[in-house]
């Protein structure tokens, strides 16, 4: 049996009072707020339903991870292929393993339930006072009951809806010291995944909240997180949203991460006014078309694909 760290596992959400601040970043969420929504209700998240979508959903709209832990929490990550399993026979081996399964692109690939998804989005926008998404997108998340994801940051807003099980998360502080802005830049510039360094003694910071069907999270903008289900095969849904700031705070950290790997020093997008944010967005739309930094996340080795029965729910690519 693979090691479980001992979180603690209180269902109320805590805020420690170590940190008061929980972001740097200027926006109108600052701290992990629950939230109502109806997608539950409408019937998105029934087997009969998932499977049906899982058999029609383009296969290159897959995202199929397996996480390993060590004592300390490191992490490495292991991806997977569709494979050839029927719509019913993937979700068995995610119900019954470690996987963690994400279907980008809800919004062109799942239009009902992104339709519905987004009226109780607006609902949720409407609470924050000066908060106007200007773009949206969506990955349906389905999850294995022993899954968890590793410490990590999103380069978005996100309202996570949450639809089936039971879900822990771990909203951490978004200073310099839990969220360096050089690993900030290279994940926004495509050279590494979305993992974030972690220690242990970060735990003490976390503001916890577990998650039931009908709920739905919002946290600070780059807020970084983990997730730990609870015991049950979980379906969210991520809804990922940019604002004009965060829009140009990602261009300003792309920008930045260009300049550092020529060798340069950059200040900090913290502490940038507006324009100088904007200045360096539109700059970052320059270095984009030049080709400036090329992924090297584009390509990530496939070794395994589900399989229904396997401890995991994967077996080894032949």
């Amino acid at each position: 049996m693979r090691p479980r760290l001992p979180w603690p596992r209180s269902r109320v959400p805590l805020m420690r009072e170590r940190h008061m601040s929980r972001t740097r970043y200027p926006g109108p969420v600052t701290e992990a707020k629950v939230h109502p929504h109806r997608l539950v209700e409408q019937g998105f998240a029934s087997d009969e339903v998932l499977a049906g979508i899982l058999d029609r959903y383009p296969a290159e709209l897959f995202d199929i991870n397996l996480y390993d832990y060590d004592a300390e929490g490191q992490v490495s990550l292991r991806t997977g292929a569709r494979g050839r399993l029927s719509g019913s026979d993937l979700l068995a081996a995610i119900q019954q393993g470690r996987l963690w399964v994400n279907l980008r692109g809800v919004e062109t690939a799942w239009p009902e339930l992104w339709a519905a998804a987004m009226a109780d989005f607006r609902a949720i926008q409407a609470t924050y006072p000066g908060m106007k998404a200007v773009t949206n997108a969506g990955q349906l998340i389905l999850s294995s009951p022993a899954a968890r994801v590793p410490y990590h940051f999103d380069a978005a807003g996100v309202v996570l809806f949450h639809l089936r099980g039971r879900k822990r998360l771990f909203v951490y502080p978004g200073d310099e010291a839990h969220l360096a802005e050089v690993d900030m830049e290279n994940v926004v510039a495509r050279q590494t995944t979305e993992e974030l360094p972690y220690t242990l003694a970060f735990e003490p910071d976390a503001q916890i909240v577990d998650l039931e069907p009908g709920q739905a999270l919002t946290w600070p903008l780059y807020a970084p997180h983990r997730v730990e289900n609870l015991d049950r095969f979980c379906v969210s849904l991520s809804m990922d949203y940019q604002t004009w700031p965060s829009r140009w705070r990602n261009g300003a950290l792309y920008t930045n991460a260009v300049l550092r790997r020529a060798g340069r020093r950059p200040r900090q997008t913290d502490s940038m006014a507006v324009p100088e944010l904007a200045a360096r967005w539109a700059a970052s739309l320059a270095l984009k078309r030049a080709g400036a930094l090329k992924s090297r996340i584009a390509t990530l080795e496939r070794d395994f694909e589900p399989q229904v029965g396997s401890t995991d729910g994967a077996r080894a690519l032949r």
